[in-house]
């Protein structure tokens, strides 16, 4: 509250008089500025479901006027910036349903939807657990609480991002509730805890089952990747009447921890504590063998497993492995590197290929996810990025041939860390998330297919929404029409009580406005150029080496240093950054 005051004094200090400002699609608007206890009063238009709106903030107080329309206000004109738009979802709570299979709070909920409705907000996103629905036994589906879900979510008004949830939740960065793996699942990793990815001190995480299990049949004589797929073709199953009505949008494949193409390298629960750069987690038995039958192959019987990359907080000058001249660099290490990498290419592919199998002519996207790790990014060795199984180099790209896979399936590329800046990290961590993004973005705009994004932590500040609007639309708004660059989506996470604090949904108000371009809500995509058609089947499998041919690094795209569509005021980031230098 201080900061956004002192705020307001510098702005109405360097602002007194008249501040001219460019609606879109609107004209030029004249706003007058008047100090009232330390808040700034002006006045803008803006478009929404309801014809007029009145947002309030602790920094400004807004309220709608008849605006001086220029020849710009033109039908023509707003077919032009309605391209701009980017949709906004919002991540529902992680226990909306229970882990009874119960939606508990009804009432709630519903109330909550009918706020995000009324602020404009295109839909929202939920975890569908499979640890929820599967846990009775093998083949035992209980749909009924998230039917129940669904039909509120549609009388709102909203779509559905929907997340095949195959990962527990609990043990991580932002996990308020533990819903465990099916309990039949778990009591086969009893006797055989080898189904668990494990690091080299032999700690298994009961997380996500292993990739090394994929094609083994262990599970009542099926496969991980038949479990997932029998899961995904009981949802299409029941919840057929909801993709035929355009409710359900996107279906994103979980392919790992949190749901993310990754290995689970980075535990809270097993102690891990940021900047610690992870372990590799490739030392259950399917696993081992796999390396040892792909090194004799390669002709090096000899190379095992890393024993020399650390422990999961160590920084990477510490290890024998990550260092400078490391053995990440040697032969051996490189070998390794490109082995583990290319299991999780495989293993989101093959499961891809199946969703596209099940939700074949349904009309919505896939998506997959990829994490965004930011710390030690500014290093030679990328060292949490190698532990997570991105082999990402400053001479590599580890991150455009996932782009390419995810092509051969008309995928969306959801990516996370829309919302940091470098300097709001600790030094030491040598974090890059504004070059991991545009890294990122451009390597999926290269390859032909949506990128979409979400923030990694909630956050309610103004500096935060202004960095993701910056994303995404990198080269800010175009007045002519579609712009350069634009993502396909956005999803705020996540839906609670602080959020819907009135300071709080205020702001996020503004934000998605901003996202609208200033346009309000728009209920046909293919107006901003968002179709969604009926999936097509895969294309023809894409072989490693083609798939590999995308690591060659090349510049990302240009960005913008700031958005053009701030909101809070000119200043926001530069007090951000004095905010942070005193934290």
């Amino acid at each position: 509250m201080a900061s956004d005051t002192i705020m307001a004094s510098f702005v109405c200090q360097v602002h007194s008089g008249i501040i001219k400002r460019i609606a879109h699609g609107q004209g030029d608007v004249k706003c007058k500025v008047q100090v009232k206890n330390l808040k700034l009063n002006w006045s803008l238009p803006c478009w929404s479901r309801a014809p007029r709106i009145n947002l309030r903030t602790p920094a400004y107080e807004m309220t709608t006027i008849e605006p001086e329309v220029s020849t710009s206000s033109s039908p023509d004109y707003a077919k032009k910036l309605i391209q701009n738009y980017v949709p906004v979802y919002v991540m529902l709570p992680l226990g909306v349903v229970t882990t009874d299979n119960e939606l508990e709070d009804r009432d709630g909920i519903k109330k909550q939807l009918k706020q995000l409705q009324a602020a404009d907000v295109d839909g929202v996103m939920i975890d569908v657990w499979w640890g929820i629905v599967e846990s009775k036994g093998p083949n035992q589906y209980d749909w009924t609480a998230y039917r129940s879900l669904f039909k509120i979510i549609q009388e709102c008004g909203l779509k559905l991002q929907a997340i095949m949830s195959f990962h527990q939740c609990g043990g991580n960065v932002g996990d308020s509730v533990n819903i465990p793996l099916p309990s039949w699942i778990l009591k086969i990793g009893e006797s055989n805890p080898d189904i668990f990815y494990t690091n080299r001190s032999g700690t298994r995480n009961k997380e996500y089952l292993t990739l090394g299990v994929d094609n083994q049949p262990l599970f009542h004589g099926r496969t991980a990747v038949e479990l997932y797929r029998d899961y995904m073709k009981s949802f299409r199953e029941n919840m057929e009447d909801f993709l035929d009505n355009g409710l359900i949008i996107d279906i994103e494949v979980g392919l790992g921890p949190a749901g993310e193409l990754r290995y689970p390298s980075y535990v809270q629960n097993q102690g891990w504590e940021f900047p610690g750069i992870g372990e590799f987690q490739c030392y259950d038995k399917y696993l081992k063998m796999e390396f040892k039958g792909a090194a004799v192959t390669a002709g090096h019987p000899e190379w095992e497993l890393p024993d020399n990359a650390g422990t999961y907080n160590d920084a990477p000058e510490s290890t024998e492995f990550f260092r400078s001249n490391g053995t990440y660099q040697s032969d051996e290490g490189k070998f390794f590197l490109t082995w583990y990498s290319n299991k999780l290419l495989n293993h989101g592919d093959q499961i891809l290929e199946e969703a596209n199998q099940v939700f074949l002519g349904c009309k919505l996207k896939l998506a997959a996810k990829v994490a965004g790790i930011h710390w030690w990014y500014q290093t030679e060795n990328h060292a949490a990025e190698l532990t997570s199984g991105y082999y990402n180099l400053k001479t590599r790209d580890g991150y455009r041939p996932i782009a390419r896979m995810l092509s051969r399936h008309h995928a969306i590329l959801n990516f996370t860390c829309l919302e940091m800046r470098n300097y709001e990290h600790i030094s030491k961590a040598k974090s890059g998330p504004e070059e991991l993004v545009q890294q990122v973005l451009s390597g999926g705009w290269r390859e032909g297919i949506p990128v979409a994004g979400e923030n990694a932590l909630p956050r309610y500040d103004h500096a935060a929404y202004n960095q993701i609007l910056l994303n995404a639309r990198p080269n800010g708004i175009n007045k002519e029409g579609e712009p350069k660059h634009k993502m396909f989506g956005v999803t705020y996470l996540r839906l609670c009580n602080k959020l819907l604090q009135k300071r709080n949904f205020n702001i996020f108000k503004s934000f998605v406005m901003k996202m609208h371009a200033d346009q309000g809500y728009c209920p046909n995509p293919e107006d901003y150029n968002c179709y969604v058609v009926p999936l097509n089947q895969s294309k023809e499998k894409i072989s490693m080496e083609a798939l590999l041919e995308a690591t060659e690094p090349l510049e990302p795209f240009s960005w913008e240093r700031e958005t053009d569509t701030p909101i809070g005021g000119p200043f926001v980031d530069f007090f951000n950054r004095i905010l942070y230098i005193f934290k």
